[in-house]
């Protein structure tokens, strides 16, 4: 990764266009311009990636406090990132929304396959136009899109052995074909990070460019020619692309270098907040009388809105505005490649990265890069060692046991990808790859051994050597894939790597005292984060009590037996679970008994299903009722084992909500009491503050908790009974009240409740148009908008402002067609027909106005007659 600062700025990111702009379009730019790349070519790449985070036992990030309020950092950095950047704004003078950019269909990027992983299961609608940009930049450009490769999981290819360093690429373009339906002629490599069996490696895999820092070019010369000329010093020109060639000259691989000083001026200066800043730097770099005029530069993605809020405006204006006007071609670099093929040959460093200037030694030793004063990273070269040693080791445990079932033990963990992209494609991978038929134990021990393989590469993701400390969460989560691999090694063949492992870790020295070293750091923060089928049964069983397992799609839990029994204030639970791991196919029936004692006290045992015969007898004997709960205590460990789960087993999340449900009760007594006091005292309460005394803080907090339930309470009920006037009024009252009283309100929580009611109802205005209902809809969003004004709700109005453009847009079309008196048009333009009454419509702009959007333009569009 490169750090592109984390300047936080809230000034304007790009200037206002002049006269009327033209409409938000939802599914499409502009029409294209034609191609071309004799005018000024600008490429800006963006190279967009988080490492993974997920629980390598659950499949399911953990909540991460640091980056509250969002629940982890890949939340956080989408919220202000990776969809900023596909519903770019461009303002203007009043910071009204005029248009909405998909910025990833004019930006040259990569993402992280781990992370496009993740977007695809949790905001779809920013991975489809992800995608949908690489598709209209390809028709915009000869069929060249935008998007490029990346290695697998950012691992550093010169660290990596030979087989590691094929499986990557072969892994990352499988990914990029799979979602971009084509392949791809660059690749991204981790941290730029190349050596000469890299490029040979890339060659081979059908690999076409690269993008490279100029630090990494040693000497240049014309094809054909045979003095060489020395650039060492990052004196490269990055106008033009470059041919590197094999060790044996029997392939090559094209390198376009970045212009370095505007990408270092769009990480770390100030150009990336004005339009004007950055083209005025990009022209800098043009040099007149030139016939090919190629300016490329390149930074991490998330520079634009993470590290330097709201720079994706300046993004989109630039593109559909500052850029055209200056008469630049905005494209990619296979596109200009297809032109413009290399004249001159360059020789690389021998083994370079893009943020070390030490060749790699950032993830390799103590060189000095990612220091922070009065630390060390001595701690990098112990731990690269200790996982090349148990990647070697996990190779031979492969090897050995998987050509048993294999005809290809080496060739299947290539495809192997084809199975992470998609489960459902497993039984035809095996059939595939099987040396004979598999049984269902067969199946089960080869999917451990790739999966053990699969791990042994996440555990090199470079992030875990990246900063300061092995102990940060970077550092941690490679980690937690090596232990995860070891386990599976462990299941495979019985054969334990952990203590030597452990052996090796204790080697790398931690900055913090409290963990002493690597061995220190794997026993605190690793190992007790294992998630055995055990543990995972008791959560079950504890968090029964409330609503059940939260979903982990680590996992499948299907409860087959439960019985309840109340023991005085205690609660006993005895039943029966099948619990199956979709990527290794194991299966595991066993059967449980929950004594929750009252209070935190939880006594859980777990053990194997033996037959019907003895866990009937199990039930019979715990839920006869007849022992003290010292005796239940007792039995439960005599039949379960003496190896019992507590509140503790529970993953931290998880437990957060359990001790939320153990407060309830009493949060709800405590409720009834302010409730009944502030009822009491409303009379004193209104007099003190009539004359102009204090209130006391007692009667205070009963106000202002009384007042903040009863506030989520309507907005829940109206956000159920959507557009029922009684509830607004109770909110008004509320707000009023609490202003008198001088009570504070929560006004987030709040504003969480009415955000979701919002953006349904411009949701049904966008995409569920009825004539009938239309005016409405309409008139329950006026009304709602209206309250958060008068609640002094925050209330988000990004999503509300996409919504109500695609819904103008839909209402242009429609009203197209009916004044062409159409009957061919869209399907859901037939069925509606009928036009917006002139005062609906009306109405309709006024909403607009409100959401921040300028709706200039749509008049003429809505309203051509006047």
């Amino acid at each position: 990764m490169l750090p592109s600062g984390s300047k936080n700025a809230s000034m304007p990111a790009a200037e206002s266009g002049q006269g009327d702009p033209a409409p938000f379009l939802a599914d499409a730019s502009s029409p294209p311009p034609r191609a071309t790349t004799t005018a000024p070519y600008v490429v800006l790449h963006g190279h967009f990636y988080q490492p993974p985070r997920e629980d390598p036992w659950l499949s399911r990030i953990e909540r991460q406090p640091s980056a509250a309020p969002f629940h982890d950092w890949n939340e956080r950095i989408l919220a202000e990132c990776y969809r900023p950047n596909a519903f770019a704004r461009i303002l203007d003078e009043q910071g009204r929304v005029v248009r909405i950019v998909n910025n990833y269909e004019f930006l040259s990027f990569n993402f992280g396959p781990t992370l496009l992983s993740w977007l695809e299961e949790h905001d779809v609608e920013v991975y489809q136009r992800i995608l949908t940009a690489d598709r209209l930049s390809a028709e915009r450009l000869e069929g060249y899109g935008n998007a490029i490769a990346q290695v697998y999981n950012h691992v550093i290819l010169p660290l990596a052995n030979e087989r590691d360093k094929y499986t990557q690429i072969r892994w990352g373009i499988a990914d990029f074909q799979h979602r971009f339906g084509r392949f791809p002629e660059g690749m991204w490599l981790a941290e730029t990070a190349i050596d000469a069996a890299t490029v040979k490696a890339l060659v081979d895999c059908g690999i076409r460019f690269v993008i490279l820092a100029p630090s990494q070019a040693q000497r240049i010369r014309p094809l054909g020619q045979t003095e060489w000329i020395d650039v060492s010093q990052g004196q490269i020109d990055p106008s033009r692309p470059y041919r590197c060639f094999t060790p044996d000259r029997g392939g090559y691989l094209d390198v376009f270098f970045f212009d370095g000083p505007i990408s270092r001026d769009l990480g770390f200066g100030d150009i990336a907040y004005s339009t004007q800043a950055l083209a005025e730097r990009l022209q800098l770099a043009i040099r007149p009388g030139r016939e090919v005029q190629l300016v490329n530069c390149a930074t991490d993605g998330e520079t634009f809105g993470h590290h330097k809020r709201g720079t994706e405006r300046t993004l989109a204006y630039a593109f559909c505005e500052e850029f055209p006007r200056r008469g630049w071609q905005v494209g990619n670099y296979a596109h200009f490649l297809s032109h413009h093929p290399p004249t001159w040959e360059v020789q690389l460093k021998p083994v370079t990265a893009w943020s070390c200037a030490h060749g790699v030694g950032r993830w390799s030793r103590d060189c000095g890069c990612g220091a922070v004063p009065g630390w060390h990273q001595r701690w990098r070269q112990p731990l690269r060692e200790a996982l090349n040693w148990l990647r070697d080791q996990l190779a031979e445990i492969y090897e050995t046991e998987a050509k048993a079932y294999l005809r290809d033990p080496w060739l299947a963990r290539d495809r192997y990808i084809e199975v992470i992209l998609d489960r459902e494609r497993c039984e035809a991978f095996l059939q595939e790859h099987q040396s004979h038929r598999l049984t269902a134990e067969d199946r089960v021990q080869v999917l451990r051994l790739l999966e053990m393989q699969r791990y042994s590469q996440l555990m090199f993701t470079s992030c875990g050597w990246f900063f300061e400390e092995l102990a940060r969460p970077e550092g941690v989560q490679i980690l937690r894939y090596a232990a995860r691999a070891i386990e599976l090694a462990a299941a495979a063949t019985k054969v334990d790597l952990e203590e030597e492992f452990l052996l090796r870790l204790s080697k790398a020295p931690s900055n913090l005292e409290l963990y002493k070293d690597g061995r220190g750091v794997y026993q605190a923060l690793v190992r007790p984060r294992r998630v055995s089928p055990q543990r995972l049964v008791a959560q079950h069983a504890m968090l029964s009590l409330v609503n059940g397992m939260p979903r982990a799609p680590g996992y499948m839990l299907e409860p087959v037996d439960q019985e309840r029994l109340a023991i005085g204030g205690s609660t006993l639970l005895v039943g029966r679970v099948k619990l199956s791991f979709p990527t290794t196919s194991e299966e595991h029936d066993l059967i449980y008994a929950l004594l929750h004692l009252g209070g935190w006290d939880f006594q859980c045992g777990v053990k194997p299903f033996t037959g019907r015969r003895s866990y009937e007898q199990l039930k019979a004997t715990l839920l006869s009722g007849s022992r003290s709960r010292i005796q239940l205590v007792l039995t439960l460990q005599e039949l379960l084992g003496p190896e019992t789960f507590d509140l503790n087993a529970l993953i931290e999340e998880d437990r957060q909500q359990m001790l939320r449900w153990l407060t309830q009760d009493t949060l709800e007594r405590l409720a009834q009491l302010y409730r009944q006091t502030y009822l009491e005292n409303y009379g004193v309460l209104m007099a003190f503050r009539a004359d102009g005394l204090p209130i006391p803080e007692e009667l205070l907090a009963a106000a202002q908790i009384t007042l903040n339930q009863r506030l989520l309470s309507s907005l829940r009920a109206m956000e159920i009974e959507e557009g029922k006037r009684d509830h607004l009024l109770e909110l008004r009252a509320i707000a009023r009240e609490a202003e008198q009283l001088g009570c504070q309100l929560r006004r987030e929580e709040a504003a969480r409740v009415l955000d979701r009611l919002l953006q349904r109802g411009m949701w049904h205005l966008a995409h569920d148009f009825e004539p009938e209902s239309f005016g409405e809809q309409l008139h329950n969003l006026e009304e709602w908008l209206k309250l958060a004004d008068d609640l002094r709700l925050p209330i988000n109005l990004d999503r509300l402002q996409e919504l109500y453009l695609l819904g103008l847009e839909r209402q242009r079309e429609l009203q197209l067609h009916l004044a062409e008196g159409s009957a061919s048009g869209p399907t859901h333009l037939r069925e509606e027909g009928q036009e917006i009454p002139g005062e609906t419509l009306r109405r309709l702009f006024q909403l607009g106005q409100r959401l921040r959007v300028n709706v200039n333009a749509w008049l003429r569009h809505l309203q051509p007659h006047q």
